[in-house]
């Protein structure tokens, strides 16, 4: 099959590569749509460390099924899927007590760090357990269905906060996730929505996406500005989804007494925090680790028309034009959000 092998790092090929074997609880999905994620893009240069060469990066993406394991039920070749970019197994602890997105032995499709490597969707062909898969509605495309994976992160994330309708947010950066998040506020019921960005051009976009109101980080005086809309008291709840201290500070110290961070972002590995804050206000700091059962969500939103990813889609284009787009991606071209790439 043809595939798009990161060989070496800045150094993606596109070339021939083995056609993975299902196992017998699996099933071979002919990909027809993958897109590129920022995390792909920083795992190019290998700075992450857990994008160990040679590999077929890719986890966002969509296909149909092309053949079926020996003890797979409930499929058909032909059925048209999306799944989930974790690989997780059933008989865990964690799995079994419905957080499956923390179980011991979970992978995230291509991805290779030390101590495994599942080989992603830039490729022809892919393997996946059956029970990750989620079937499209009939009017969802295999491109909308490549998004569906970063809005469930940002769909994630606003169920981890457990937020109510009429509870205020402030939601720190408004990349592709962060945009997503304040949609899925917005179906929440939150107000007012407040994003925060460097970027005007992202910024609009969330307005788009439903955000009430705007504010460049480099803004004077937006600790005021967020105080003034929540009636001097802070925000009810913050969303970070950059993942450096700046940010993270400026989410917490956006807060009311007794508010809740939700931290999406992790561009650090680690960071400093207000400890006094947190503490003399009673905050809540809490992770959100990508996808804990919200595919089917997303699916049902894109179907019925209550969110839309066209918008956010800059390019389709072929899988074999990849590396370039990867290139642009990576030099921050202006005005690219999502490539969808297609075998």
């Amino acid at each position: 099959m043809k595939a798009l092998v990161l060989d070496k790092y800045m150094q993606l090929n596109y070339r021939e590569f083995e056609r993975p074997e299902i196992e017998p609880d699996e099933v071979l999905i002919r990909v027809k749509a993958c897109g590129i994620c920022g995390s792909d893009v920083h795992g190019m240069d290998g700075s992450t460390g857990r994008r160990q060469i040679p590999l077929i990066m890719g986890h966002e993406a969509s296909g149909a099924i092309a053949e079926i394991g020996s003890n797979v039920t409930g499929w058909q070749i032909g059925d048209r899927v999306t799944f989930d970019s974790t690989i997780y197994p059933l008989d865990d602890w964690f799995t079994r007590k419905g957080r499956y997105n923390l179980s011991d032995n979970r992978k995230v499709l291509g991805v290779s760090p030390n101590d495994y490597k599942k080989h992603g969707a830039f490729a022809e062909f892919v393997s996946m357990p059956a029970h990750i898969l989620y079937k499209l509605p009939d009017n969802v495309s295999f491109e909308q269905a490549a998004m569906v994976e970063p809005v469930a992160v940002a769909a994630h994330a606003v169920n981890v906060s457990k937020i109510q309708p009429g509870n205020s947010a402030v939601v720190i950066g408004a990349g592709m996730v962060g945009v997503f998040v304040v949609k899925m506020l917005q179906i929440a019921g939150a107000n007012p929505i407040i994003a925060i960005d460097l970027d005007e051009n992202k910024l609009e976009l969330a307005k788009e996406f439903g955000a009430t109101h705007t504010f460049k980080s480099s803004d004077e005086g937006v600790s005021d500005k967020i105080l003034e809309l929540t009636k001097n008291r802070g925000a009810d709840f913050g969303i970070e989804v950059v993942g450096i201290s700046e940010t993270v500070n400026l989410c917490i110290n956006s807060l009311r007494k007794g508010g809740t961070a939700v931290l999406v972002g992790n561009l650090k590995p680690e960071i400093t925090i207000p400890l006094q804050k947190i503490v003399t206000t009673e905050l809540s700091i809490l992770g959100s680790c990508a996808i804990n059962g919200e595919y089917e969500l997303v699916l049902d939103l894109l179907a019925s028309g209550k969110i839309s990813v066209d918008k956010m889609m800059s390019a389709v284009a072929p899988l074999s034009e990849g590396a370039d787009w990867f290139n642009r991606l990576y030099d921050k071209e202006p005005g690219l959000n999502k490539v969808i790439l297609v075998p």
